[in-house]
This record gives C-alpha cells, sequence and structure tokens, in this order.
C-alpha cells in the first residue's frame, strides 16, 4: 500500500473523495497492489514499466474486491535525478471526478526506489 507522509494514499483519496462530494460515505473502495504483478515494481512506480500503453501514467491502487480494474486509481508520475513526483490524479470509470487539487506529491528519488525494493524483496 503507498504511504505518503505516514498516511496511506487509500485513506487520503478517501477523505479527498468525502470533502470534494464525490461520495457520500466513507465506503472501502481502494486497495493496493500486489507488487510484482505489473512486471518488476520499480520499473512500474517509475512509470517505465511495460504493462500500460502510456509511459509514466501510473496504477498505483485497484480494487479491495482484488480485481484492480474494477476501481483503479492512476496518476502520472514525473521521475528525475532528484524527485519522483504523482500528479493528474484519475480515476478511469468515474471520468467526471475532478482530482486536480489531489496531490500533488514529491518523493525524494533515491528514498522512493530504495522503498520500493525493500518492499519487493519482501
Amino acid at each position: 500500500m503507498p504511504v505518503v507522509d505516514g498516511v496511506m494514499l487509500t485513506d487520503r483519496v478517501e477523505d479527498f473523495e468525502l470533502a470534494s462530494g464525490m461520495r457520500t460515505t466513507r465506503q472501502a473502495t481502494y486497495g493496493g497492489l500486489a507488487l510484482g504483478s505489473f512486471g518488476p515494481a520499480v520499473a512500474h512506480y517509475l512509470g517505465c514499466g511495460d504493462v500500460f500503453v502510456q509511459p509514466g501514467r501510473v496504477l498505483l491502487l485497484g480494487c479491495t474486491c482484488g480485481d484492480w480494474g474494477c476501481h483503479p486509481l492512476f496518476a502520472w508520475v514525473d521521475v528525475n535525478a532528484d524527485v519522483v513526483r504523482w500528479a493528474d490524479f484519475d480515476q478511469p470509470h468515474n471520468p467526471d471526478r475532478d482530482y486536480s487539487a489531489f496531490g500533488p506529491f514529491v518523493f525524494d528519488r533515491t528514498e522512493y526506489q530504495s522503498a520500493i525494493e525493500e518492499l519487493a524483496d519482501l
């Protein structure tokens, strides 16, 4: 499960959706992904995996039912030598939802990559 500043990404996005009027109740819909399901975890989370048609657009969350395509959350991942940035989130099954005020989230590149590598090794 991705964590941003100590808070699970699922909690962050669900709180944002509630506050933005996108939902009326706090219901569990988003879930984490099984690392390695989309190829090497580091490549996937750096936006250079070979699973999706659009390089840089990364699946960050799937659905709690286990089918990632049921309720996915995507973001564009911008990577440079120093930082990794998640921005421009979208939920393709609800294209009318506006996530422009959600994020961006910026991570130190070395810490980001190390965290993914540590999880992938488990």
